[in-house]
């Protein structure tokens, strides 16, 4: 995840990016954002592109982790609906 936004109120962005590379550094690809103060549906991710580069061997954050199983519940309610 890389941060973005002004002093207290941050948001941050799901990116693909080298380890080597620094937190706000070069990324590879935008999968997303996340808003941590927004209420309500404060994410929105691209699982088909974060399950492509899971394939070829990325870790995932423990804070993208959640919104992977986030966005499956919302799916699933959705289905239900």
């Amino acid at each position: 995840m890389t941060r973005t936004g002004a002093r207290n109120c941050i948001c941050y962005r799901v990116v693909v990016t080298d380890s080597r590379s620094p937190r706000d550094g070069a990324t590879i690809e935008n999968l997303g954002w996340y808003d941590p103060k927004q209420k309500g549906v404060n994410f929105e991710i691209n699982e088909e592109r974060i399950r492509y580069w899971r394939d070829r061997g990325a870790d995932v954050s423990n804070t993208v982790r959640s919104l992977i199983k986030r966005a499956g519940r919302a799916r699933r309610e959705a289905a239900k609906a």
